[in-house]
Formats: structure tokens, sequence, C-alpha cells
């Protein structure tokens, strides 16, 4: 994971809590669960040990994730966020030119993306397609339903 992940303080503060508690409280439940699955004989027709050592195989994976996450993590500082154009953290108002229809997403690292919350990843084909716009500009945003146009109607924190 080479990366840089680009989050804010808020959700690297989450990330690193997460990792601790994944570390400090699940990994030796996982272990005792094992332990204990252990001792109740024949680890070959022994299926609640299986499950306890798939448990802990998707623990560890989660834990690599998270801290090739924390490791490559760039904090942001919404306070030196340039507004004039369209970057990670800005919140950007965007008219729809085929539906009229306004919508404002905040432009996020994959990580932090979710779309209830109207906050979509710069990785993904809208978001790669208003990197850089200004105010007025016209966005065609390639998307598997087809060419999406979007007029940016305004730029904030």
């Amino acid at each position: 994971m080479s990366d840089t992940n680009y989050v804010t303080q808020e959700n690297f503060d989450k990330l690193q809590v997460d990792l601790h508690r994944l570390k400090s409280v699940d990994r030796p439940a996982a272990s005792a669960a094992i332990a204990e699955a252990r001792e109740k004989g024949d680890l070959k027709e022994n299926a609640e040990y299986d499950a306890a050592k798939e448990a802990q195989g998707l623990l560890e994976a989660r834990i690599n994730y998270l801290e090739g996450v924390v490791s490559t993590a760039r904090i942001l500082d919404e306070t030196t966020i340039d507004t004039s154009r369209v970057s990670i953290l800005t919140k950007v108002t965007l008219l729809n030119l085929s539906t009229k229809k306004t919508v404002t997403y905040q432009i996020v690292s994959e990580n932090e993306a979710d779309l209830k919350q109207g906050k979509i990843s710069v990785t993904s084909p809208i978001g790669k397609g208003l990197l850089g716009k200004v105010k007025g500009d016209i966005a065609e945003v390639s998307v598997p339903a087809g060419i999406l146009k979007f007029e940016v109607k305004g730029i904030s924190i």
C-alpha cells in the first residue's frame, strides 16, 4: 500500500482508535476463542476451531489493512484548502445539465467516501472529472451509464 491516503484529522483519529481496539481487544479475544475451541477435541472435525481460525485470519487482514492506511496517511488541514478550484475536501455544488437537478458533494479520500452523506471519492469517475474545475466550468464525466455533464455552481469548505 504505497499510495498516499488523504484523510482529515477526525478520520485519522477514528482509524487509530479502530486499529487500537482491534489489536488490544479483538485480537486477544480471537486467540482465546481458538484456545477454547482447541480444548474441545480433535481439530480435524472441529468446526468451531475452523471458524475461530477463519475469524482470526479476517481480523489480521483488517489490522494489516488499517496499519497500511495509517502509515501512508497524509492529514489534510481544512483551513489551508483553496476554494477557487475543486480539490479534495471541497464541497462542490453542481447542476446536472440533463436533469436540471442541483446536488452538492464533498470530495474526500476513498476511505471517507459515503454517498448517503454526500461524500464522494476523489478517485471515483465524478470525483476525477471535477478535480481542478472552477466555478462556471462544465465537467463532462464518463460513467458506466454514459457521459454526464455538470456545471460547477459553487465551491466551498
